[in-house]
């Protein structure tokens, strides 16, 4: 299996009745590692119990926390998540906190150099620390792996731009490929369309799409490949494009057919969504059921 590092936020997901540790980031490690890839965190949390308790769960997980800085200055991170009668999350995003804050390492940047993949999200880009460190880090990266989540205000068109175009593969849903393609100057209605559109733009050869309860479509060198979705009972969609995206890289890094692999991936994505909660424990047998519908 390959080596993976995931860049950004680790923070709690603060629902009305309860707390879940999450993190677009933190979500993907946890769906990569359980497929058995060596996984490492870099991020940052405050010196206190909300930070000791996603250590704890990160190593419990095993995954790498080596990397994963302890502040002083700054509170672990919380975001209030709010779900309306259908599952669909809208979050509050409080600023600044630890993962804000992530410092430059050469350990960092020797870790990132040799992985077989290296993930990052945009959220991570709204303050300028985490921001500088990404651009250093990613001077090192080989396979580099673009989650476009647009937060508002959280996000800056150039940065999103700048970065597609450092990117060997974007991952965004269709409200989100619509919204870039439509402030990089693109004149089309068409989903697929305006997929080749950010392509061309972005010279980027990978990018998938999420079409919530409708799959996903995957541009893969230069062919487009289809999943139309599986129907489900949702309970919330909190994570469940990160576990989609955690389990589409590790199909496509240990180089698996791309059809299989974001039929796969978005089996996945399903699964997690009609469970509540991010990072619910899904077994293989359990996904191949699923897929073909036992």
């Amino acid at each position: 299996m390959n080596k993976i590092v995931c860049f950004g936020e680790v923070l709690w997901d603060v629902f009305p009745t309860h707390k879940k540790i999450g993190g677009a980031p933190l979500n993907v490690a946890t769906r990569l590692q359980s497929f058995s890839n060596e996984v490492a965190m870099i991020s940052a949390v405050g010196d206190d119990d909300l930070g000791k308790l996603i250590l704890n769960y990160l190593q419990e997980h095993q995954i790498n926390t080596e990397h994963v800085q302890v502040l002083n200055d700054f509170k672990t991170g919380e975001v209030t998540v709010t779900l309306n009668n259908k599952g669909a999350a809208t979050y509050k995003i409080e600023h600044p906190k630890a993962w804000d804050k992530i410092a430059f390492t050469e350990k960092a940047s020797n870790l990132v150099k040799q992985a077989d993949a290296f993930v990052f999200g945009s959220l991570i880009t709204r303050d300028k620390v985490s921001k500088n460190t990404l651009y250093q880090l990613l001077e090192f990266a080989g396979y580099k792996v673009f989650d476009i989540n647009l937060r508002p205000p959280f996000y800056d068109k150039d940065v999103l731009i700048e970065l597609m175009q450092k990117a060997d593969f974007i991952k965004l849903n269709d409200d989100e490929l619509y919204e870039v393609s439509a402030f990089m100057g693109s004149k089309f209605n068409n989903l697929e369309q305006n997929l080749q559109f950010i392509s061309k733009e972005t010279n980027t050869k990978h990018i998938c799409v999420t079409k919530g309860e409708h799959g996903a479509v995957l541009l893969f060198d230069a062919k487009l490949y289809y999943n139309s979705g599986y129907k489900i009972k949702v309970a919330d969609t909190v994570g469940s494009g990160d576990s989609f995206l955690g389990s589409l890289i590790s199909k496509l890094t240990n180089e698996e057919k791309p059809q299989r692999a974001i039929d796969f991936a978005c089996a996945v994505g399903a699964l997690v969504a009609q469970s509540a909660g991010a990072n619910p424990k899904i077994s293989n047998r359990e996904i191949a059921n699923f897929i073909c519908g036992k």
